[in-house]
């Protein structure tokens, strides 16, 4: 398995590749690597030549100092899950002051919204450090197709909306939530988890699900009620918010019109590792 530390050495490596017509696949990520991160991998080499992952904890997309610092690196053990998969999967694994030229920092984005509501207001500057890094990787990989879970949907949907701003011949492919068998979503940050919290964490798919159900016939408010209630009343999880919002806008729906498509976004603390989820309507 090759492993590419500067982008200068991956672009030379690559090019010769694409000339010859070899279609290329692109699946980025920070490191620690799960089954989520493996299913997307997996969709890659299943539907391209050449299939490139990116492992990089990029800093501006953190507004916390102290999660940055403690987000999980296991570089050696992601290479070896990868190899699983297939020897031919290309790995680039920069250092930030090589990624960015020296200047760490973040450029402003406008994504038409998209990022100023939900996890955008919750985590000011992230979205435009996901756009940066986002950006800067498809400019270094040129892929035909790149693959995004939809574990982070806003982030997917901004993605989407990227490649559209600047008209990047890209394809982005979404994937589904890949789920333990407990019905918690695949995440890196579950592997900070005391056992008592991975033991509570399942709940908060339990509660989505019962979302799924109850606004088939509930206000979307009432909805938001039950959520707040449930949560609040558990003695190891702390909501910090919960939104029912439409998939297109992701600006908070009110109520039910026909002919849209609407998901419930929660974030829940458990304990001091802040968790993620969303589920259809």
């Amino acid at each position: 398995m090759k492993v590419f530390t500067t982008k200068e050495a991956l672009r030379e490596y690559i090019l010769p590749l694409k000339q010859s017509g070899k279609k290329t696949g692109f699946v980025p990520t920070m490191g620690a690597l799960h089954d989520g991160h493996l299913a997307l991998v997996k969709n890659s080499v299943e539907n391209n030549d050449i299939t490139v992952v990116s492992i990089f904890v990029n800093p501006t997309q953190f507004d916390n100092p102290d999660d940055l610092k403690k987000y999980p690196r296991d570089l050696e053990t992601d290479i070896a899950l990868l190899q699983t998969i297939s020897p031919d999967i290309l790995v680039f694994a920069p250092d930030a002051y090589n990624f960015y030229d020296g200047r760490i920092a973040s450029q402003s984005f406008d994504f038409d919204g998209l990022e100023q509501v939900m996890e955008g207001k919750h985590r000011p500057g992230h979205f435009d450090g996901v756009g940066t890094v986002v950006k800067k990787l498809f400019e270094i990989v040129q892929p035909d197709t790149a693959y995004f879970g939809e574990k982070d949907f806003q982030q997917l949907q901004i993605i989407k909306k990227l490649v559209q701003k600047f008209s990047l011949p890209i394809q982005i492919v979404p994937v589904p939530i890949y789920r333990a068998a407990d019905g918690l979503a695949m995440s890196s940050r579950n592997k900070r988890l005391t056992p008592m919290h991975r033991a509570a964490a399942p709940f908060i798919y339990q509660v989505l699900r019962q979302v799924s159900l109850l606004s088939q016939s509930q206000s979307f408010d009432k909805v938001r009620g039950f959520v707040t209630n449930v949560i609040a009343a558990h003695p190891l999880l702390e909501l910090e918010y919960f939104e029912i919002a439409n998939e297109d806008s992701l600006q908070s729906a009110k109520e039910k019109i026909a002919g849209n498509k609407y998901r419930g976004f929660i974030v829940v603390y458990a304990g001091d590792v802040r968790l993620i989820d969303n589920i259809e309507l």
